[in-house]
Parts: structure tokens; C-alpha cells; sequence
């Protein structure tokens, strides 16, 4: 059973001038991988022309909704009643972007009703032991 969800999103790129960008983006979750989640960013929108894929805790993700989380390479804070600001740390700096609140709370709860809070360990390896027990791995 593959429980994938995937959420388009419009993020706005956080710059240091006085304007911001809009950018598509994909939350994604899989319940294969059950304490993770996605974002996906496409070619379009970064220095090398390729998509970008930062993965991060999907605990990680609802905590920032309530107060700043997070302390490596992915941050989450809100800002405001109705957004939420992620930053994305590498060795080539910082990318910063703007979400509606609303949007990752949808997102959240899709991902709660595919793997409930405190069940993610039933779900860690199933797919391999299902491929295991059908002789396909």
C-alpha cells in the first residue's frame, strides 16, 4: 500500500531586496518514510538550473507552525497569522520563502491521517518487508 501525498504550494522567495518572488514548490510525504517530508523545488527557480529536494522532520515542520523550530539546515517559524517562513541552510548560503499557513496545515493533516502522530515505527521498512514476503526484493 503506497500512501504518497503530494501538495502543490506557492511559496514566495525571500530576497534581500524589498521584493519577493512567487515560486512554485511540492510538499511531498510518503508513508515509506514515514518521519520525513519533502520539499521539492524545480529547475526554474535555482542558481544551477536543477531541482532542489530538502528533506526535514515532519515534526520539525508542524512545531514551526507554532514557534520557531529547528536549528540545522532546515528552520521553521511563523510569521504572522497566516504565513510561515522556512529557511534552507547550505554551504551556498541561505534560501528563505514565505508559505500561507493554511497550505501546510492541509498538508499536515493529510500526512496525520496517512500515518497517525506516535504510529510512524509501523510504518518504517513495510514496504520492504511486504517485497520480502512476495519475493520481489
Amino acid at each position: 500500500m503506497h500512501r504518497v501525498i503530494d501538495q502543490a504550494v506557492q511559496v514566495r522567495l525571500i530576497a534581500t531586496a524589498p521584493s519577493t518572488h512567487a515560486a512554485p514548490a511540492v510538499l511531498h510525504y510518503h508513508a515509506a518514510d514515514p518521519l520525513a517530508v519533502r520539499m521539492l523545488f524545480p529547475p526554474e527557480i535555482s542558481l544551477e538550473g536543477t531541482g532542489v529536494d530538502w528533506a526535514f522532520a515532519r515534526e520539525l515542520l508542524d512545531e514551526g507552525l507554532r514557534r520557531p523550530a529547528g536549528r540545522g539546515d532546515v528552520r521553521v517559524r511563523p510569521s504572522g497569522p497566516d504565513r510561515t517562513v522556512m529557511e534552507f541552510h547550505s554551504d551556498e548560503g541561505i534560501a528563505m520563502v514565505q508559505l500561507q499557513t493554511a497550505d501546510v496545515r492541509r498538508f499536515l493533516a493529510r500526512s496525520y491521517r496517512a500515518v497517525p502522530a506516535g504510529s510512524e515505527s509501523a510504518f518504517l521498512g513495510m514496504e520492504r518487508d511486504l517485497a520480502e514476503l512476495f519475493g520481489a526484493a
